[in-house]
């Protein structure tokens, strides 16, 4: 389940990403995941944002890779879902 950024102060956040409990961040309305240092991911709303603690995570939550930040993941992600059609 993702950590919504609404629930935690800044200092939680920080706290976990320190010791690794988060290492993706993601767009709850569009779905999208990606590092936490993705420039598009950074201006993404703080009630819109959530963390992962892993890819494995996120992509079970039926989240996509971030096409900017995550190009190799994205083109992956986008050919597999093409062959499902």
């Amino acid at each position: 389940m993702p950590i919504r950024h609404i629930a935690y102060e800044d200092a939680e956040i920080r706290s976990k990403i320190r010791t690794a409990e988060i290492c993706f961040a993601g767009n709850r309305k569009l779905k999208i995941y990606g590092k936490l240092s993705c420039r598009s991911g950074k201006r993404m709303l703080r009630q819109n944002r959530v963390f992962f603690a892993s890819e494995k995570q996120a992509l079970l939550c039926e989240y996509r890779p971030c096409g900017h930040c995550m190009r190799a993941e994205f083109v992956k992600w986008k050919n597999t879902e093409i062959q499902q059609m």
